[in-house]
């Protein structure tokens, strides 16, 4: 049994016995990890296949990627970009369907504890957040341009932060010293401004933790790339095959629900055209349920507390 005292950098696979029995359907078949990470899910997914069957993994991350070249299975291929890119990976591969489409949508462990990435804010480093760290704009250096009212919104949508006004107002402050104090560059110094400006404070939660995640989500792209990849995983499945997706916050897992309900019901049409429901086009898409980690897990884990993961499976290819 696994500790449920975590060393730093060590990442603990959310849901992951739950995930593979969603995702695994068939033995031979063609898999995509869209979100290698660390590689628990991938190593899982692996477990379970025959020799003639593939693993597709993506990662933003070069640290993910890394580890994932340091597996050494031929049935995986890995792929150093957003599992946006599917569509042109399967092309180049015959245009093949695939039987499953796993996506855990969370910062790994050793992202956040690291504090080179930038991703925390309990530990001092530089203000980065990319998933990438060799693409796009750092965190410090759209902290320097962006103007205040983005900045609110940015907060107040991305963190759902009440007190999305304050902070924005106490960064664009800082940063008008900058010529005296120098560039705003350091987590801890960040922490430390949301800290001030907002008034009380969650129980159990660091007072920059929606800031942070807000920032996070927009340097990263990532609720605007959502829709984008889960209408990749939908097209790229084969009939029967599934969709997997492990949520962290409501941000993404409403997108995620209202995606697959709306694929999981058959267009509206008008009452007063002459068709018959027969005659009706069948919705592509079959909602399966969704899981939640048990007490134990959350008990080894209390990250798992927030993922709800939710599974679809092809109707029609």
């Amino acid at each position: 049994m696994a500790s449920a005292i975590e060393k730093p950098g060590q990442h603990r696979t959310v849901l992951l016995d739950e995930a593979v029995d969603a995702l695994v359907t068939r033995a031979d078949g063609i898999y995509v990890d869209g979100t290698f990470g660390r590689g628990g899910h991938s190593r899982a997914v692996l477990a379970r296949l025959a020799p003639a069957a593939r693993l597709i993994a993506f990662d933003k991350d070069p640290q993910a990627i890394e580890v994932a070249r340091q597996i050494a299975d031929p049935r995986l291929d890995v792929v150093h970009g957003s599992f946006a890119q599917l569509r042109d990976v399967l092309a180049a591969r015959g245009g093949v369907r695939v039987s499953g489409v796993l996506l855990d949508l969370g910062v790994s462990s050793p992202q956040i504890d690291d504090p080179a990435r930038g991703f925390s804010f309990r530990h001092d480093g530089p203000l980065d957040m990319r998933m990438d760290p060799t693409r796009g704009e750092s965190a410090a250096q759209w902290l320097a341009h962006v103007d205040e009212r983005e900045l609110i919104e940015v907060i107040r949508d991305y963190g759902e932060e009440r007190f999305a006004v304050q902070i924005a107002k106490a960064i664009v402050a800082r940063r008008a010293e900058s010529g005296r104090l120098g560039p705003l560059v350091r987590t801890r110094e960040l922490a430390e401004i949301v800290a001030r400006a907002v008034k009380t404070r969650e129980k159990g939660q660091d007072p920059a933790t929606r800031t942070f995640q807000a920032i996070r989500i927009h340097i990263n792209q990532e609720l605007a790339e959502l829709p984008v990849v889960l209408e990749t995983a939908l097209e790229s499945l084969e009939q029967g095959g599934r969709l997997v997706v492990i949520s962290f916050h409501s941000l993404e897992d409403r997108i995620v629900k209202r995606f697959l309900q709306s694929r999981a019901r058959a267009p509206a049409m008008d009452r007063r055209l002459p068709i018959r429901a027969a005659d009706l086009p069948s919705p592509p898409l079959r909602i399966l349920g969704r899981v939640f980690a048990g007490e134990a897990e959350v008990a080894a884990n209390p990250r798992a507390r927030s993922a709800v993961m939710r599974i679809a499976e092809r109707v029609l290819a």
